[in-house]
């Protein structure tokens, strides 16, 4: 028999023995460590884009702002103007954000783990510590209820919904379609209740599908400088609306958490509202989305922290709101509507940094690895992962 290295007819020859590539040459089946951190890098989800934290950054601000807006615009028609516009599409594009992160989501024991350690426990907390702070500061007996979200916590609950349901609207033919059906139903049906905030998730159901379903390619249409430039006018005219719809129209509809009939209104124009709200909410987010700048800014880092923002600063506007400084005299005239929009801006701005990250990482995003049992294949990950790191790689 012939050795199998050798060709028939041929005397076989040991082959010689094999060379250590050059100084910095790769191997020819080894990749250099250069393609094999180009290659980790390009995973997704390993590197943060500028512009969707300069977004979550920018729409956290918008929050804090139309939350201390609330209890001064009465006396103001041009600052209740300014409130109706934010509130047609802050949460909106907040939602749309959410949903567009949402796309990988699936059933996969790591990412449900994350689910409950970053959104549900985190509404347990915070449904909790609501309540009771109130009875703290102003010394009532707020029961505590995780069926009736308490104030902000409304997101966590909807955000844990709507992301379990991911994998149903993946394989749903037209889910955008049917998402809007569903708010529209939910509109005319005031016996839904108030339970777990059933009418805002149902009905701002649509935007979170609808960020499920945009890709990158349509973010950056919407920040072409014709999009921007078309965003000045647009929201002139939003505005000018605005005023002219004070006294004509009940802003609770903006909240989206009753039904026609509980607003005073025939049932047929909770659909109807449904449409225009979504048609208005999606134009000036667009508009808000092509003002956001793409590149690193100051305030970029502080997209990582805006759950820690959104859920924080409630307590500082509701302390405010009990102690009654929101009813001095002064905080009503222009001058002090204007102190109070900075002022909420910058202390939102404080509470996404990281030292308030830190501080309360243990209520906002617990480990809680005691919960949970062990799944082999995080654990394979996180091994590989670290012989990356030992490797320097």
């Amino acid at each position: 028999m012939f050795d199998a290295a050798s060709s028939p007819g041929q005397n076989p020859r040991a082959l010689p023995p094999a060379q250590p590539p050059a100084h910095g040459v790769p191997g020819p089946r080894t990749p250099s460590r250069t393609q094999e951190r180009q290659t980790r890098t390009d995973r997704p989800g390993k590197q943060r884009d500028a512009f969707f934290d300069n977004a979550k950054y920018l729409a956290i601000v918008l929050v804090a702002m139309g939350h201390s807006w609330e209890p001064l615009k009465g006396d103001s028609r041009i600052l209740e103007a300014a409130y109706t516009v934010v509130y047609c599409f802050h949460m909106p594009a907040f939602i749309i954000i959410s949903g567009f992160f949402s796309r990988g989501f699936d059933m996969r024991p790591d990412r449900l783990k994350r689910l409950v350690t970053g959104v549900a426990v985190p509404y347990v907390v915070f449904e909790t510590a609501y309540p009771l702070f109130k009875n703290l500061v102003t010394g009532s007996h707020e029961e505590i209820s995780l069926q009736d979200p308490w104030y902000l916590t409304w997101f966590l609950l909807a955000l844990f919904v709507w992301r379990l349901t991911t994998p149903l609207w993946k394989l749903v033919r037209h889910p955008l379609p049917v998402a809007l059906g569903i708010a529209m139903l939910a509109s005319v049906t005031p016996s839904i209740g108030d339970d777990l905030d059933l009418q805002r998730v149902l009905q701002f159901l649509p935007y979170f599908v609808l960020g499920l379903c945009l890709k990158p390619e349509h973010f950056r249409v919407v920040r072409r400088r014709s999009v921007r430039t078309l965003a000045v006018p647009v929201f002139a005219v939003a505005l000018l609306v605005g005023w002219w719809a004070v006294p004509r129209m009940n802003t609770a509809w903006f909240y989206h958490r009753d039904a026609a009939q509980e607003l005073g209104a025939p049932w047929w124009c909770g659909p109807v509202m449904t449409l225009a709200l979504m048609g208005c909410s999606l134009l000036l987010t667009a508009c808000f989305l092509s003002w956001v700048p793409g590149r690193r800014m100051w305030f970029t880092a502080l997209g990582a922290g805006t759950l820690y923002g959104y859920l924080l600063h409630g307590f500082l506007v509701k302390f405010a709101d009990y102690r009654g400084w929101f009813d001095h005299a002064s905080l009503h005239r222009p001058l002090g509507e204007i102190t109070v929009t900075v002022l909420a801006a910058a202390v939102v701005t404080l509470l996404c940094t990281r030292p308030v990250q830190r501080l309360f990482r243990f209520a906002m995003e617990p480990r809680m690895e005691w919960a949970f049992k062990q799944d082999a294949a995080q654990l394979a990950r996180e091994r590989q992962q670290r012989e990356y790191a030992k490797a320097g790689v």
